[in-house]
């Protein structure tokens, strides 16, 4: 069995379900762990974050339900409203930082989401994997020349394949066969009575 996190790097419930995470893998180290983006801001929904008038008061609603916090600087984003969030550049950043760390892969995306809530730094700029590579001690020029080549397509198909179309998801796979451990928000404890379940 392993655990396979589809998630959105651009999406506030995502990064609000990163502690869950944390403490899920933290609490079955044996178990493998596949991650996998999702595009919530594609097409017609890649647009500046100003047409997105709801953002802030979720934002809200995410920290009253959950305790996570969203940096000043990713409120100041919001404020000044001409920032578009791309899903399928973040997914090719998470593609580049994964295939050079594939163990650490759920860090990397909790990485990535740090730098985008609390940073407030673009998830469609190169720099960005730059700044992370160089955090985990990853070759930073071969993160970033990976950024500019990798193919979101994959991991987008991959999540369409494990029937995932809301974000955050948490699946426990066996074979072919996955179970859904959380969609959206989700407590360490409910998702282990879950996986004790399954186990």
């Amino acid at each position: 069995m392993k655990l396979v996190y589809v998630f959105d790097a651009c999406c506030g419930w995502s990064h609000a379900f990163s502690g869950t995470l944390e403490e899920v893998i933290a609490r079955h180290p044996e178990l493998p762990v596949e991650v996998v983006s999702g595009g919530l801001f594609t097409g017609a929904r890649r647009v500046p974050i100003r047409e997105y008038g709801f953002i802030k008061g979720a934002n809200a609603q995410i920290t009253a339900r959950t305790g996570v916090t969203f940096g000043a600087a990713f409120d100041a984003l919001i404020a000044d409203g001409s920032f578009v969030m791309d899903s399928e550049a973040a997914a090719r950043g998470l593609i580049a930082l994964r295939q050079f760390a594939p163990d650490r892969a759920a860090e990397l995306a909790v990485a990535m989401q740090k730098a985008f809530f609390h940073d407030g730094l673009s998830l469609s700029n190169a720099k960005t994997y730059r700044m992370i590579a160089d955090a985990f001690g990853i070759d930073s020029d071969a993160v970033v020349g990976a950024f500019k080549n990798a193919e979101h397509e994959a991991d987008f198909n991959r999540a369409a394949q494990l029937g995932v179309s809301s974000f955050p998801t948490l699946l426990a796979v066996q074979g072919n066969k996955a179970f859904a451990l959380a969609r959206g928000h989700s407590t360490a404890d409910e998702i282990e009575k879950r996986l004790t379940a399954l186990l």
